[in-house]
């Protein structure tokens, strides 16, 4: 058979076979309209039909039964977990809890959602592997997961540097509306494939206690380490804060990822103490342990904010390639934006593009000889105080999110009327209001 092309509104399969366009139009709804609806329940069974009165125990059943497109409601409670899915075969080995490998497909993802307004905990505090231990792995694609909290994962020996919240390494997911916390290394890490969004998710109080290089030294709220030819990770609307380690880490990225509008604060610390920990960056962009690399990849920090981190808000980490950091907002880092980056010949050099960026109290920046920065606050000379801003408070930044998932809306570091930050920029593709736009990650209303 010929390859299918579309001529009008007729679709051509063969030579002698002319379907309407309208047809196909109605294969795809009836495909979309067969999608089931499951129901998993912590006194639920897997014997069951899967149904809201009937529903099944387990995600692993769940994942058994479900088919692109299919959707996997989760009620109210706490779904607790004492042992991976395979025992330990050696104390530096890695065991699932929860493995996702079976895929959707483009436009009928399998869905694994919280049942409206209701909160699903996978808690896996009470593991006792002694090994790593990943709580979710997601090894397959076209699957997306909503509104669950995930929290403790464990380390249960100190031979190896972390465990993971989520693991991930297939291609075109959609984590949105995750908590993910508490767990004795990342968050939610990224560790292979291309296209995965993670939205609306926050990532605080990770701590790893037991890591073999040093406690507090690997638990970041969100990791992207990515292998080559793997394009299009992007972090947005995410907050991650009081994690052990960094904020944001893209540490050993070979593939370019996005993180844009999203926060991070008080990274670097035991968490909810002032008692240092790990490195302490809120978003650091890359870097390849301090070496040159020629395979880097520029990377892109946009509309974010970092303020009272341990060390740097918006750090370089000795990244090859000028990343880009537009429109960013630091406070109170030390220093707020570090662009130290490494040349070809090992050479310490300031690497990264920056415009419209705002650094305001503790050290401003850092290493920035060789950048190519302009239309920040510190090339234009503005005269910052408290009153450019309708606050300066640090408080309330995890307040509840909007009934959409969004980010809250604060007053903490916007423009007050009149403020020199406002139409100070210049345009590098965002939208903005105003004769320009504004600096910071912040346009007046």
């Amino acid at each position: 058979m010929r390859p299918a092309t579309i001529v009008g509104r007729v679709l051509l399969v063969s030579a002698v076979t002319v379907i309407p366009l309208a047809t196909v139009d109605s294969w795809a709804a009836a495909s979309r309209a067969a999608a089931n609806v499951y129901y998993v329940a912590p006194n639920g069974s897997d014997s069951a039909a899967g149904t809201q009165a009937a529903p099944w125990a387990s995600i692993a059943h769940a994942q058994a039964v479900a088919q692109p497109g299919d959707t996997v409601y989760f009620r109210d409670g706490t779904y607790a977990y004492t042992h991976g899915i395979s025992a330990c075969q050696s104390q530096t080995a890695r065991v699932d809890a929860i493995t996702l490998n079976k895929s959707g497909s483009s436009g009928n993802p399998i869905r694994y959602w919280a049942y409206p307004g209701e909160k699903p905990v996978f808690d896996f505090s009470g593991m006792t592997d002694d090994c790593r231990i990943k709580g979710f792995d997601v090894t397959g694609s076209w699957i997306h997961l909503k509104g669950l909290e995930v929290t403790g994962v464990p380390q249960n020996n100190n031979l190896n540097h972390e465990s993971w919240g989520i693991w991930i390494s297939g291609s075109n997911n959609t984590f949105e509306g995750i908590n993910t916390h508490h767990h004795m290394g990342p968050g939610l890490f990224i560790q292979n494939g291309g296209g995965n969004l993670v939205f609306n998710t926050d990532s605080h109080d990770n701590y790893d206690l037991n890591s073999s290089n040093g406690a507090g030294e690997n638990a970041d709220g969100f990791g992207a380490h990515i292998s080559a030819n793997n394009p299009g990770n992007v972090f947005r609307g995410c907050r991650a804060w009081w994690n052990a380690d960094d904020g944001f880490d893209l540490i050993s990225a070979y593939s370019s990822v996005t993180i844009e509008n999203s926060w991070a604060w008080r990274n670097g610390y035991v968490p909810g103490t002032t008692t240092g920990a790990g490195n302490g960056s809120g978003f650091k962009a890359g870097g390849y342990g301090g070496d040159y690399d020629a395979g880097a990849v520029k990377h892109t920090v946009r509309t974010s904010v970092a303020f009272a981190n341990k060390a740097g808000g918006f750090y370089a980490n000795h990244h090859p390639l000028a990343n880009d950091f537009f429109n960013n907002t630091s406070y109170g880092n030390h220093p707020d934006f570090d662009m130290l980056g490494v040349d070809s010949s090992g050479a310490a050099v300031g690497r990264g593009n920056l415009r419209n960026n705002l650094a305001y109290t503790g050290t401003l920046t850092a290493n920035m000889t060789g950048t190519n920065a302009s239309y920040n606050s510190w090339n234009l000379g503005l005269a910052l105080s408290d009153a450019q801003f309708q606050s300066v408070s640090t408080s309330g930044w995890d307040a509840p999110r909007q009934a959409d998932g969004s980010l809250p809306v604060l007053s903490s570091l916007r423009p007050a009327a009149n403020s020199v930050l406002i139409d100070k920029g210049t345009g590098v593709g965002l939208p903005y209001k105003g004769q320009a736009p504004d600096l910071g990650a912040f346009e007046a209303s």
